[in-house]
């Protein structure tokens, strides 16, 4: 298959770049690097994948880049992720998430493509879970811009089926983790622990870290992306493990599988902060035949084993 992943160069999207190309795919990275890094495409690149350093903003160059690489399917990871920014100014939040995916749309129109997945997300779309753990049809209540240009987002992708007959899915993740994972988003606390139990320091924990979140491992939304590129089942699927996990069980889990000393120092509780949230994934199980296998104890492990070799 030919595959273009837009911000392939970072977390999730290298992930995925390198399953496919695991597989045997013809890979078009696209990502302008502001967020993404080029190292984490080296072995990709090397392997015979393409980067094209573009800003989805660009309308024009995505359909001429899509006309030239023909992709079958199109995997769109590009996104602004950092919440506090898209408070900060929620018209460049929009102009990325919401603009960024309609020139992606418009592209894959143009070009014929026969699927494409777009990167959401549960818990900024849900906010505070009334229902746990949610599901699809939960009540929209994002508590800051990010989570409504998703939902714009994801809008757009049904807009386009209906429309144009796109095929498209949404995918609303939970707080995804592990190799590569960037501290920007929200599940970045993962990988901020990870490099403090090894530094020997401690981690900050903002209240009284009992707030919960659905942890899913890379590897498994990895496996979803692939799965949601091979069906044809339309509209948003949960991916998440249905499971609570608190900011004190992360610090409990690494202290267990480090085996040394490892005590939160607290400080002040955030502001608009989520106090609960998980996802019921049971439609992604039965449509698209996905499920998570990754244990929160056995991706933690995987994650402080990545973080160490790259420090």
């Amino acid at each position: 298959m030919r595959a273009l992943v837009t911000g392939g160069a970072g977390f999730i999207g290298s992930n995925l770049v390198d399953a496919l190309l695991e597989r045997g795919d013809e890979v078009t990275v696209v990502d302008d690097l502001s967020t993404g890094r080029r190292h984490n495409l080296a072995a990709a690149l090397e392997a015979g994948a393409e980067l094209a350093e573009f800003d989805i903003r660009d309308a024009q160059a995505m359909i001429e880049l899509v006309g030239r690489a023909r992709p079958e399917a199109i995997f769109h990871f590009a996104a602004q992720i950092d919440v506090r920014r898209s408070a900060a100014d929620p018209a460049f939040d929009a102009r990325v998430n919401v603009e960024g995916t309609i020139n992606m749309l418009e592209a894959a129109r143009a070009g014929g493509v026969a699927r494409l997945v777009n990167s959401s997300t549960g818990g900024a779309i849900y906010g505070e879970g009334r229902v746990i753990p949610a599901p699809e049809d939960h009540p929209v209540a994002p508590e800051a811009p990010y989570g409504q240009s998703k939902f714009a987002a994801e809008g757009y992708c049904e807009l386009f089926r209906r429309m144009h007959d796109v095929s498209t899915i949404s995918l609303r993740y939970g707080n995804v983790y592990g190799p590569r994972q960037d501290p920007l988003g929200e599940a970045g606390v993962v990988a901020i622990f990870c490099g403090k139990v090894l530094d020997g320091g401690s981690p900050t924990v903002f209240g009284d870290g009992l707030q919960t979140r659905d942890y899913v491992y890379v590897g498994d939304v990895v496996a979803a992306n692939l799965a949601a590129a091979a069906g044809d089942v339309s509209g948003s699927f949960n991916v998440g493990t249905g499971v609570q996990t608190s900011v004190l069980d992360l610090v409990d889990g690494l202290r267990e599988v480090t085996g040394q000393p490892f005590d939160p120092e607290l400080a002040p509780e955030r502001l608009g902060e989520v106090r609960h949230i998980a996802l019921d994934a049971s439609k992604a199980r039965l449509e698209l035949g996905w499920e998570p296998t990754t244990a929160v104890r056995e991706g933690l492990e995987r994650t402080l084993q990545s973080v160490r070799a790259a420090g």
